[in-house]
């Protein structure tokens, strides 16, 4: 006996009907497609087979498994961060609340990298590390491009040029020259001579032209931006302030000195300091009272600028 069609089915297949009529396409085929498709399964929508097979360590150490997996895990968060930010970005009618929401939602991703570093500190066998970076040279995490993306689609681009340099650059300086005085060129780049590490310079050969767009997208629409251009009353929300507040210390401070205690484990462990893979400077790159990355500026006292890292 034929089931008889429900009201409720009847609504649903008018709304799918008129779905399919508003892109052209005939609902007969995608129900005829539906009817051939085979169910989901929990591996095939995860991609869990492709994840597992993403580790291909260049030694036989056992814990160059949990640097690779580790820092795979990272990016994976790091794209979920670029996509909160994107979702603020494009926002046509942003408020404090939603702009809040989705700061803190940044900010649990970033609390729990910052608390992850104990698996890379704690970890990992000490001896195995030190033997199997060396395979790693001149790769480094210093070129996690979606970690730049971060960066540039939080502030203006000003706030990352290298503190030895912000009087010279202004938002007339083409992308180009602003980007060779990022403050992670000090990681790269003998500014006496000029000469570019070979970290460095693959880093820009693959990522520089993209780095330039992407720039160029969010030169208006960073997160600093976005804020800036809110009404008064919504840049005086004291739950958006305490966000943004909370996000750029996070990123800036607490995340970055769990980055640079873990690499200083490993690298000053008590006989000598040892060059990161890459030759980046790393003490000097990576320590926030260096460098003064600062996101949002407005949110803080003249006071809190001024110490900015300089108790940790």
């Amino acid at each position: 006996m034929k089931k008889k069609i429900e009201p409720d089915i009847e609504r649903i297949i008018d709304a799918l009907d008129d779905k399919y009529e508003k892109i052209d396409q005939d609902l007969d085929d995608h129900l005829e497609g539906l009817l051939q498709s085979k169910p989901i399964t929990y591996w095939d929508y995860i991609h869990t087979d492709a994840l597992l097979n993403l580790q291909l360590p260049r030694t036989n150490f056992p814990d160059e498994n949990v640097f690779i997996m580790y820092h795979q895990v990272t990016e994976i968060f790091f794209k979920m961060i670029l996509w909160e930010i994107e979702q603020v970005a494009h926002h046509k009618n942003l408020t404090a609340t939603f702009f809040a929401s989705r700061l803190d939602r940044i900010s649990r991703y970033f609390d729990m990298l910052t608390s992850s570093f104990t698996i890379m500190k704690d970890g990992m066998d000490l001896d195995q590390y030190m033997k199997f970076r060396k395979t790693l040279t001149p790769a480094s995490g210093f070129q996690s491009a979606q970690y730049r993306k971060i960066e540039f689609a939080s502030t203006d681009l000003i706030n990352l040029i290298d503190a030895r340099f912000r009087e010279t650059i202004d938002r007339n300086t083409p992308y180009e020259h602003a980007l060779e005085h990022l403050y992670w060129q000090a990681a790269g780049k003998n500014y006496q001579t000029g000469k570019k590490s070979y970290l460095l310079y693959a880093f820009e050969e693959k990522y520089k032209n993209e780095f330039i767009a992407f720039t160029k997208e969010y030169n208006t629409i960073n997160l600093y931006a976005k804020f800036k251009s809110l009404p008064e009353v919504d840049r005086n929300d004291p739950t958006l302030r305490k966000a943004m507040r909370h996000y750029d210390y996070t990123v800036n401070v607490t995340w970055v000195m769990s980055h640079y205690h873990t690499a200083n484990h490993y690298l000053n462990n008590g006989e000598e300091v040892v060059e990161a893979t890459g030759g980046s400077e790393w003490t000097k790159y990576m320590h926030p009272k260096y460098q003064r990355r600062i996101f949002f500026p407005d949110v803080w006292t003249a006071e809190e600028l001024a110490n900015w890292g300089q108790d940790v």
